[in-house]
């Protein structure tokens, strides 16, 4: 869902798309910024990826094992409550622990989640 006027939405009303069999998630976009509430299959794995955006990504449910990549590769498991800040082109990916609900955020927007094109998570 695009947000071209103030407006508040309630993320119930926003389509659920099924991404994967592992992955569903609802969008919403302003003009320079992406948020989504993703929910995840225990085990679900996203791949290991990098993108220009910054992301803020918020556990709210279950957790999540992430691997970080770069010249100095780090690990961590984040909870419910927890929030990590990744900064643009870093490699990162996620195991999911649980069934897993998360609120994702990127600055620039996501334009490949909106446009179709994040075939790393289509398979």
């Amino acid at each position: 869902m695009t947000s071209e006027t103030l407006q508040a939405i309630n993320w119930e009303a926003i389509e659920l798309e099924t991404v994967n069999e592992g992955m569903r998630r609802r969008i919403v976009t302003g003009e320079k910024m992406t948020v989504a509430r993703i929910y995840f299959a225990d085990g679900f794995t996203v791949p290991m990826h990098s993108h220009h955006n910054e992301q803020v990504t918020q556990v709210l449910k279950g957790q999540m094992h992430f691997v970080f990549g770069g010249d100095e590769p780090k690990e961590m498991v984040l909870s419910s409550g927890d929030v990590v800040v990744i900064p643009p082109h870093v490699p990162h990916q996620a195991t999911c622990i649980g069934e897993v609900e998360q609120i994702d955020m990127w600055a620039p927007r996501r334009d490949d989640w909106l446009d179709g094109t994040d075939d790393y998570l289509r398979g």
